[in-house]
Parts: structure tokens; sequence; C-alpha cells
């Protein structure tokens, strides 16, 4: 029994993949981060007591913590585009590395204020402006990313998506430093969470799709 027609109708269906050039695909994405940070200034974006809030460790833990995490996922994350490469075990030292960025905060003055103390410390109300902010912000860096995912060709999209999205929104959140007025660490855990989670969850839900594998 032939095989050869079986091959080439799957093979039909295929289509060429450049080869990978890490290098090249930073570049990328590290222009669309410094156009993005260059617009979010030109448009006053950024808080004016910039100095005062500099002075806060809350500052200093936020930038050099999302700095980090964007950072150490933005590269399995273009590495993971390449068929070779398993972006499994990165993945589990991101996860150790958010965990430690965390545990963190516990230095900070997070503890328990009583119920009312609590939901005055959480607001709600700012905590979504944030959230959402952090979002928008997450989008462009998700998007040039997604792009190259899908000119390249991932093994496992799933992780792939995993490391977008927490790349993505931990430059988001990064970038929304500078505008953001809260320095209660307790606040800072909940909302960024949240905003950072939502941009994980979507990009782990829509750009598996995207890769042509």
């Amino acid at each position: 029994m032939s095989f050869d027609p079986l091959i080439d109708q799957l093979a039909g269906n295929l289509k060429p993949v450049r080869p990978r050039r890490f290098g090249q695909d930073a570049a990328i994405i590290a222009l669309i981060c410094i156009a993005e940070i260059g617009i979010f200034f030109a448009l006053g974006a950024a808080l004016p007591n910039m100095p005062m809030k500099m002075r806060q460790p809350t500052f200093w833990w936020r930038l050099i913590s999302l700095g980090l995490i964007a950072v150490i996922s933005c590269i399995p994350a273009i590495l993971s585009f390449n068929p070779a490469y398993s972006p499994r075990r990165a993945l589990r030292w991101i996860y150790a590395v958010i965990g430690i960025c965390l545990l963190t905060g516990l230095w900070f003055d997070i503890g328990w204020d009583g119920l009312a103390g609590l939901i005055h410390r959480i607001d709600w109300r700012d905590g979504v402006q944030c959230a959402f902010k952090m979002f928008a912000l997450s989008i462009p860096p998700m998007v040039g990313l997604g792009m190259l995912m899908r000119r390249g060709a991932p093994t496992d999209q799933a992780k792939s998506a995993w490391l977008i999205g927490i790349a993505a929104a931990a430059w988001g959140a990064f970038v929304f430093v500078f505008a953001c007025p809260f320095n209660d660490a307790l606040y800072i855990v909940i909302w960024y969470g949240v905003g950072c989670g939502a941009v994980t969850l979507l990009s782990r839900a829509l750009l598996p799709y995207l890769a042509r594998w």
C-alpha cells in the first residue's frame, strides 16, 4: 500500500517557516516597548510628583519585580517560537520568581486592619481602573509577541501563550507604575494581580489559535 497520496495531502497544507533569529525578534519587541513608554511619558501620563514617589520602597519593589518578570518571561517566549525549544522548564522558574516577588511584598505593611480598614485599603473603585489601565498597556507587547508567534513554529502553543501573557502583563504593569498613585502593598498585590492575571488568561485563550502548527 502506498502512502504517497496521503503524504502529499498532508504536506500540501504546510507553509514554510523562516528560521528564527532571536536577536531580530528581541529587537522588535524592544522597539515596541520603547515606543510605548516614550509615548506614555510624552502624553504626560506619568505622575507629576514622581521624585516623591521614587522615595517609596514599594515603588522600587514594583519596578524591579515587574521589570525582572517581563525580561525573564519574554526571553523564553521568543525562544519558544523555535520548534527545537521547550518552554516547560523556563515557565517553572518564572512561577518561582513571581512567588518570590510576591513574598517580598510581605516585608511591607499588608497586615490585617479589620474589615472596614481592609475595604478602604483595597479601594475597589480605583482598583478596577488601575487593572484596566494595566490591561491596556499590555496590549502592544502582547500583539507584537503574538505576531512573532504566528511567524514561528512553537511546538507547545499553550506554554508559549502563557509566557507571552506573563511578559506582556508584567510590562504593562511596569509602565503603569509611573502613573500609579498608590503605595499600599496590599492594594498593589490585589489589583496588579487582577490586571496581570486578566492579560495572561486572555493570551492563553486567544494566542494558541494564531499558531500555524
